[in-house]
């Protein structure tokens, strides 16, 4: 797994390397600047002219850097150099004064608001401030960063955005960049949708950190990798058969919502579970039994909703909330499941908003449960969060208390334990921004539980594997129309790529 760390922590990671690697703080910014330059020069051609603004930290002595190995290949350079009552970092100085001797590469000094034109052919490089900024930019520096964004140039920020801080809200301006080559270590704010505007879209470049420092820290934030998958899902051998792999209840559907079981029981079965009964309401018989003749079906009593969920001592593990609804004998419904049943459930969807209706009877859920709500889910059971930093530390601390498994979907959904961990992931594309996606989830991680593998372990295959389907049935269509449907198509493929 890739690790999260704080910006005091790649502080530290970068003091460990220059110590023990050993190099100098400043060939350690020589490596950093070739391998933005060498990403930027891939991206970018040397038609347009490039603009770079400067701070007077390491961040724009990462800049001047930059200036000279892009006019080394033939790129046009401007630089700009913020000037105002900070010192120039001893590194910043080594690199202005090589630039200089680079007679060549035009060096301007901003220290009043007449800023340089900005044309939209240009590329603007931000190398103003890097992670180490820990509160909103103000003076010069905050009216140079409002005077960038207005412009409609492409923009590139070096490491972070100037003005964006890493482990907390951004309250002040920050550059709104397209692109953010970042070093090291891929950064936290970088993974919540209220920062996607300063960020725009983001790659992490390698500059040699210390492995064993990085190995050794302690941190509780984690990206999921294709690899902590494959190193999860166990083979099956010759003599297995379906009665190893668990028998998965799935209480989905009401009047309207039969498809949300059809979709949730067909997800459970395409990721592996042995048996798969569907409990619905009797109107949506004739629909499973004809569009899902691979599960088997439990009838409820009532035509258009469920009211009563009987025999669940035959049942490896429970999935319920996909299109239930909130009527009140549907609540009475799973109050009784809760206080019978006593193993490790998903829940979702319906099935969260009716605790949130009825927050006392969290008490009787099943520890190690898995819930998995999108943010409004989360908000009208947990409560409002200020911001996504905010929210996640709320996810974790009630993933600890009450010793729940939370799935907070969305973009780089993030996976919080009962241990104080969060994994974050980053499988899945726009496209699957649709209703039912939610309902093929809810099957494939009800399918893991159901096989044997740990709340932990089936929360983070069921999320990397779903974001993995349907990155792969992007490939023959747009974020426009991918369907839940498309998705359950392709879980077969997403086994194979972590497989083979």
């Amino acid at each position: 797994m890739k690790k999260i760390l704080s910006a005091v922590q790649i502080r530290d990671a970068d003091q460990f390397t220059i110590e023990h690697e050993p190099i100098s703080s400043y060939d350690l910014m020589e490596r950093a600047a070739n391998a933005f330059t060498k990403n930027y020069c891939k991206k970018f051609s040397s038609s347009r002219s490039v603009k770079i603004f400067c701070g007077p930290g390491n961040n724009g002595g990462d800049g001047l850097a930059i200036a000279r190995l892009l006019h080394k290949k033939k790129y046009g350079v401007q630089v700009y150099v913020l000037q105002n009552d900070f010192l120039f970092s001893e590194d910043f100085i080594l690199n202005e004064q090589r630039l200089k001797n680079k007679k060549h590469i035009p060096l301007h000094y901003i220290s009043d608001s007449n800023f340089p034109p900005i044309q939209e052919t240009d590329i603007v490089i931000d190398a103003l401030y890097g992670s180490g900024l820990s509160r909103p930019l103000t003076g010069l520096a905050e009216a140079l960063v409002k005077y960038i964004n207005e412009h409609k140039s492409l923009t590139v920020s070096v490491d972070i955005p100037s003005g964006m801080l890493v482990d907390s809200a951004t309250t002040g301006v920050a550059i709104q960049a397209d692109y953010t080559f970042t070093f090291g270590l891929a950064k936290l704010g970088f993974l919540f949708a209220e920062n996607y505007e300063y960020v725009g879209e983001w790659k992490v470049l390698d500059i040699g950190l210390d492995k064993f420092f990085i190995s050794e820290i302690s941190t509780s934030q984690f990206i999921l990798q294709e690899k902590d998958v494959r190193k999860i899902l166990r083979p099956r051998k010759k003599f297995d058969h379906k009665g190893k792999f668990g028998h998965a209840l799935i209480v989905a559907g009401s009047a309207g919502k039969i498809g949300a079981a059809l979709l949730c029981s067909s997800a459970c079965l395409k990721s592996g579970a042995g048996l798969v009964t569907a409990h619905i309401p009797r109107i949506g018989n004739n629909i499973l039994q004809t569009g899902l003749p691979d599960a088997m079906i439990t009838l409820d009593d009532h035509e258009n909703t469920i009211t009563k969920i009987p025999n669940i001592e035959n049942y490896t593990t429970i999935g319920i909330g996909s299109g239930i609804g909130i009527d009140s004998l549907t609540q009475q419904a799973f109050i009784n499941l809760l206080s019978r049943y006593r193993r490790p459930m998903v829940i979702d969807a319906d099935a969260i908003n009716i605790l949130s209706l009825n927050k006392g009877w969290l008490e009787y859920v099943p520890k190690g449960s898995i819930f998995t709500p999108h943010p409004k889910e989360f908000e009208r059971l947990f409560g409002k969060s200020t911001d996504s930093f905010a929210r996640i530390n709320k996810q974790i601390e009630l993933s600890v208390k009450h010793k729940f498994i939370i799935v907070l979907k969305g973009a780089y959904t993030s996976i919080s334990t009962p241990e104080g961990i969060i994994y974050f992931n980053p499988t899945g594309n726009p496209g699957m921004a649709k209703g039912g996606s939610g309902d093929v989830l809810t099957g494939m991680i009800t399918a893991f539980l159901s096989q044997g593998y740990t709340s932990e372990q089936a929360a983070m295959m069921g999320v990397y594997l779903h974001g993995l389907a349907g990155n792969l049935a992007l490939k023959n269509k747009t974020n426009y129309n991918i369907t839940a449907s498309d998705q359950i198509q392709h879980i077969a493929n997403a086994f194979k790529k972590i497989l083979y």
